[in-house]
């Protein structure tokens, strides 16, 4: 069905790969009065955590012109090693990596393992999105709204893109070159799961149709591409459910054209 559900939306399919003997995880969604949510892992175990190396699709990753990964497959072996294989072929092919750990404290065998599994691949990303709670998890208790905190505790020497999102107040980011903050869209939240990954689908596909990587460059551009990723990000959060509410180009056209007219 999922699979299915990936086709009808245009996604290649082509590496996914299905396991006879177990289940696909389950992710159960309470929502708050105020659409933010709570999760409910089934995982027993699920079929993403047998995912082995021997499984990866090779050819499919050295085409790739971005890698995007999270910090959940690093929790269980064996696909623990195959993210990490994965990694390797990505980042030898002159892939981008792409990394938002998506902590899940509830999935991990304690908050230690956590804070040691997300930092153990963070020098290798070329971009990383996090979030407000992330980074007060990974400092330590820092203050997340402090650049000097985000800068010497979280910005390491091959990253060309650090992104905080703040949710309806926007997203903030770092580079070697500059730092500042796109603010967000005004909409009324119905539901909230699935604006991060709508986020860093829309900050990707910018930088996906790039004919270079003068993006990271040229700040003019890259806030360009932020209030687009905003824009897709606040367009989610108005229906119920993820990918239902997943935007495409020409949704995101036209609430740009209406907040302009406006």
């Amino acid at each position: 069905m999922l699979s299915d559900i990936l086709k009808q939306n245009f996604v290649d399919t082509s590496g996914v790969q299905f396991d006879s003997n177990a289940r696909t995880a389950l992710a159960f969604v309470t929502l708050r009065a105020d659409g933010e949510r709570e999760f409910l892992f089934f995982r027993n175990p699920s079929a993403d955590m047998l995912l082995r190396e021997s499984e990866i699709d090779k050819n499919l990753i050295q085409k790739a012109k971005i890698f995007h990964y999270g910090s959940i497959s690093l929790i269980h072996e064996p696909c623990k090693s195959a993210h990490l294989a994965a990694m390797r072929i990505a980042k030898d092919s002159g892939c981008i990596l792409s990394y938002d750990p998506n902590l899940r404290l509830a999935l991990w065998p304690s908050a230690k393992a956590a804070h040691k599994g997300i930092m153990s691949v963070w020098d290798k990303a070329d971009i990383i999105k996090i979030n407000e709670e992330e980074i007060t998890f990974l400092t330590g208790g820092d203050d997340p709204n402090d650049d000097n905190v985000v800068l010497k505790k979280l910005f390491h020497p091959n990253l060309k893109l650090l992104i905080v999102t703040e949710g309806s107040e926007g997203c903030r980011y770092y580079t070697k070159k500059f730092k500042g903050r796109v603010a967000g869209v005004k909409v009324n939240p119905i539901d909230t799961t699935g604006a991060g990954d709508a986020f860093v689908s829309g900050i990707l596909y910018s930088i996906s149709i790039a004919s270079d990587q003068s993006i990271f460059q040229e700040e003019e551009e890259l806030r360009k591409a932020l209030r687009f990723a905003n824009i897709c990000g606040a367009i989610t959060v108005t229906e119920r459910g993820a990918i239902p509410a997943l935007p495409n180009k020409e949704a995101v056209a036209q609430f740009m054209l209406e907040a302009t007219t406006i």
